[in-house]
């Protein structure tokens, strides 16, 4: 009998040696994200974590695998990309257990706490080890771990309500909810916490730039080169305003003294600050805005456009058009014809008008070869048809057919710039076999 019973416990000891063996090897991969402003009081900077948790990790003999630092909040389901990569690598079995210094540090919400949960139940995530606790695939322990989980998420939603608590308060009573705009800064005055303060140095510049819109028609390009070529203007954090820029100050009602918040939502708060402008030149500002981009939306072709290159960069011409109200009421147009700078910013061509321009370009109509007009077979056949009218139907002599025709191509070119449609004109010119180039505001073929 006693043989039995031995070899009973020997088949025991044996059996209870291969479960030993069917035990998981733990691989950790170590995870640490980096605090929010809010969390920082509680929690320490990754360094800190990743330091305190391999002193875990040593004392406890754990296999950490691989380290990954996170900066993303963890307050939003799926924000996180090396945390969502993380739950992949588990999944495919590159990580059985994760080390992190608190819950916390892994889900705010409940679908990154979901995903964990589910991966312990499907076996895939063995263990979760904190600073001060382990979560197993154990109901009690994930169960826990949901909890302080939730109480994360709660913790959040709390802190975002008191915070747009505290900003309907602020707007409330006249106060700008968040930096202080160009043109002012933050008043660091314990007393008046949160109230803004014009900036001396940049105030007058925002003015400047409203009064050039209003009364001299300037344009939000034109203005934005004014700001950054003429004057160097720089923001307070020692930028310069890009073009959006520009037409957010020119479009704020916030510089004369009224905002909207939250934006679009229609509540409009009379503020507290000093305005830099009155609501009288804000509304010029917005008419000539709405005038600009009505006359930029009509597509208009002007003659020389995209035709004519400048001599002294190399870049393209463009026009421009301005309109004077004379003294008897009526409005005269002009079109002035310039660089557009695009090779050489601080090109110093200046501008010429078209109808100069027009004069220049007739009288290099009378000075060049024949050849050079691409468009000479075209006015040739104009030209013939037209003899053979006055030949067959007017029984005209055709004797100084030849003797015109040459004198005939260029009065016809120079017709048609005169009288043809802009159409015309363009398509006139863009048959010319030289470019065309404007150089100290002289019309020359290249």
């Amino acid at each position: 009998m006693d043989q039995p019973t031995t070899q009973i416990k020997g088949n025991l000891g044996a059996l209870s040696n291969k479960q030993a063996d069917l035990k998981p090897i733990l691989k950790y991969c170590l995870y640490s994200r980096k605090s929010t402003e809010q969390e920082e009081r509680q929690a320490l900077s990754i360094d800190s974590q990743i330091k305190e948790m391999l002193k875990v990790a040593e004392r406890d003999n754990l296999e950490v695998t691989e380290i990954r630092r996170e900066s993303h909040s963890a307050k939003a389901s799926g924000a996180r990309p090396i945390f969502k990569q993380l739950l992949v690598d588990i999944e495919k079995g590159l990580f059985n257990g994760i080390l992190t210094w608190a819950p916390d540090r892994l889900s705010r919400n409940a679908g990154d706490l979901g995903e964990l949960v589910d991966l312990m139940d499907h076996q895939k995530l063995i263990e979760i080890r904190t600073f001060s606790q382990i979560f197993t695939n154990s109901p009690n322990e994930k169960f826990l771990l949901m909890i302080l989980g939730s109480q994360a998420k709660l913790e959040n939603d709390n802190r975002g309500v008191n915070v747009k608590r505290g900003l309907r308060a602020r707007v409330e009573m006249g106060l700008w909810p968040g930096q202080a705009p160009t043109g002012y800064l933050t008043n660091k005055n314990v007393d008046k916490k949160g109230q803004v303060l014009v900036d001396p140095d940049r105030a007058p510049v925002l003015r400047k730039m409203f009064e050039k819109v209003a009364y001299e028609n300037v344009s939000g390009r034109k203005l934005y080169a004014w700001l950054k070529f003429d004057i160097d203007f720089k923001t307070k954090y020692g930028k310069h305003l890009t073009l959006s820029n520009v037409y957010r100050i020119l479009n704020s009602p916030f510089y004369y003294g009224r905002f909207q918040y939250p934006k679009e939502s229609g509540n409009w708060y009379q503020g507290k600050h000093e305005p830099l402008i009155s609501q009288e030149l804000y509304e010029l500002v917005q008419q000539a805005i709405t005038r600009g981009q009505h006359i930029k939306s009509e597509a208009k072709e002007f003659m020389f456009v995209k035709l004519i290159k400048c001599g002294a960069c190399g870049s393209g011409i463009t026009a421009d058009e301005k309109f004077k109200k004379l003294l008897d009421g009526s409005v005269s147009r002009y079109v002035y014809y310039g660089c557009t700078k695009s090779k050489d910013i601080h090109c110093k061509t200046g501008y010429i008008r078209e109808d100069e321009l027009l004069k220049q370009m007739l009288e290099l109509i009378d000075r060049v070869d024949l050849n050079q007009l691409g468009i000479k077979e075209k006015i040739e056949n104009e030209i013939d048809r037209y003899y053979k009218f006055k030949t067959s139907v007017l029984g005209e002599s055709d004797t100084k057919k030849n003797k015109q025709k040459d004198l005939d191509i260029k009065n016809y070119a120079k017709y048609i710039l005169k009288e043809g449609s802009v159409y015309e004109k363009r398509d006139l010119l863009s048959n010319l076999r030289s470019k065309l180039v404007l150089k100290d505001k002289k019309l020359m073929l290249e």
